[in-house]
């Protein structure tokens, strides 16, 4: 019953994986830093024998502020949040896909990939307030959940309250929200790809063994949970 979907369960510190996975994390943060504000994109093209900076740098601080506040509640999460074990695999997995999407993200919407900026417009504030309200819905519904598990009186039930009151794994909900501001952010449509792919996952492989581990851990507790719940997105699924 530990393992669930390529996810071990088993309550465990793993602070070792941890360390390295935040690490590893502050090393992509760092990297996004120097090539937005250090004049890292221009070393990069000169060691190629090119020329090129960023042809939207506005955009491309507001997509680094964006990984500077997804890096502190990655840590947050880590190390105050997180119970289940960690395993090795899990961490450099994640970590290359981080890697992927904030570096991704940075240089599309950033303008390496055109000639010119696009002026922000009423499309970015509503961007930004996705991704602020994504970032609260996961990261308050969290703390809502730890501190009442803190309780022992509340030792072996479902937490059926606060945010996951209006769905079964709001957190899950709340990551799809910021993605989608993030994405958009960019500029570019098709960035919004990821936050689809995030969502499907979700749906098809994250949640269905998520749901057989609790059913089998809270029983009929649970059952009733997700007889009169939303699944994952509030109202509608």
């Amino acid at each position: 019953m530990a393992d669930n979907g390529g996810i071990d369960r088993t309550h465990s510190s793993s602070r070792p994986q941890k360390v390295v996975f935040w690490g590893l994390h502050f090393v992509i943060v760092l990297l996004c830093t120097w090539l937005v504000l250090g004049g890292g994109l221009q070393s990069m093209a000169s060691w190629l024998g090119q020329a090129a900076d960023w042809a939207d740098p506005v955009r491309a601080r507001i997509l680094l502020f964006c990984s500077i506040i997804y890096f502190i509640r990655h840590g947050i999460t880590l190390f105050y949040l997180l119970a289940r074990r960690i395993e090795w695999g899990e961490v450099f997995g994640l970590a290359l896909f981080f890697a992927l999407f904030e570096i991704g993200l940075l240089f599309v919407g950033g303008g390496v990939f055109r000639d010119s900026p696009i002026a922000l417009s009423w499309l970015d504030i509503f961007a930004l307030i996705l991704y602020l309200s994504g970032s609260l819905l996961n990261y308050v519904s969290e703390i809502q959940r730890k501190l009442w598990k803190e309780d022992p009186s509340n030792k072996g039930h479902c937490y059926t309250g606060g945010l996951f009151r209006y769905s079964m794994h709001i957190n899950y909900f709340g990551d799809v929200v910021l993605f989608t501001g993030w994405s958009l952010i960019t500029a570019t449509f098709w960035a919004l790809g990821l936050p689809i792919l995030m969502l499907l996952m979700f749906m098809f492989l994250h949640i269905p063994p998520l749901d057989e581990y609790l059913a089998g851990r809270y029983g009929d507790e649970f059952k009733a949970y997700r007889s009169k719940t939303k699944r994952l997105i509030p109202f509608v699924w």
